[in-house]
């Protein structure tokens, strides 16, 4: 057992290397009756997966009756989460380049991650960035707008110890620049950009200039 909360286990991982995600619905009436979590899981491998994103492989949804669970069974993703570079102190530089840059690949692509935070993207032995934990997620057809993309940084910025590590004495050039270099559009749009996530940033009183 990986993970567990007080309605039981929530993350096993079985016998054969794969891991067993459980979903259960939380509210009585909500969008998981129509969609349930894990089919949300499922198809966001999917996406992701066209999207030449990296994620968890070999995905399969099953239901659990007994325990009104439904279930997801995938192949991990190799290597070690950026949250684990951190508590090993070997979080660096080169990391938060990597990862701002990353973060502006997903909303280049149209992917909103409401559940991006360190403990989810993971450094692959390629060194390449990737993710887990995908059932929190929508996929747009077109770049997030700057806004959309500002109020992703609120999830990750909730964690002090991912602050630190990305901000260090509060800075947030590094991160801001790297973010808006890996953009890849128009100057003008970029300061539209630059402005939102630096606003978004300082009205949570988390970095300085």
């Amino acid at each position: 057992m990986l993970a567990a909360d007080g309605h039981g286990d929530k993350v096993l991982k079985l016998n054969d290397g794969r891991i067993m995600k459980l979903f259960r619905r939380k509210r009585l009436f909500s969008s998981a009756l129509i969609y349930p979590y894990g089919k949300r899981f499922f198809d966001n491998v999917r996406h992701l997966t066209k999207l030449g994103i990296q994620t968890v492989s070999k995905a399969a949804v099953y239901r659990v009756p007994s325990i009104s669970r439904v279930a997801v069974v995938y192949q991990p993703l190799p290597g070690d989460s950026l949250d684990d570079l951190i508590n090993n102190q070997q979080f660096q530089e080169k990391h938060i380049q990597q990862f701002a840059a990353f973060l502006a690949k997903l909303h280049k692509l149209g992917i909103y991650f409401r559940s991006i935070h360190l403990g989810n993207v993971i450094l692959t032995p390629e060194n390449k960035l990737g993710l887990i934990d995908v059932s929190d997620m929508k996929i747009y057809r077109k770049t997030l707008p700057a806004g959309l993309c500002a109020r992703n940084l609120q999830h990750f910025c909730r964690y002090p110890a991912h602050v630190a590590a990305l901000f260090p004495n509060a800075q947030s050039k590094l991160f801001v620049d790297s973010y808006i270099n890996a953009l890849n559009i128009k100057e003008k749009k970029k300061t539209h950009y630059r402005s939102a996530l630096e606003k978004q940033l300082k009205r949570n009183n988390l970095v300085g200039n």
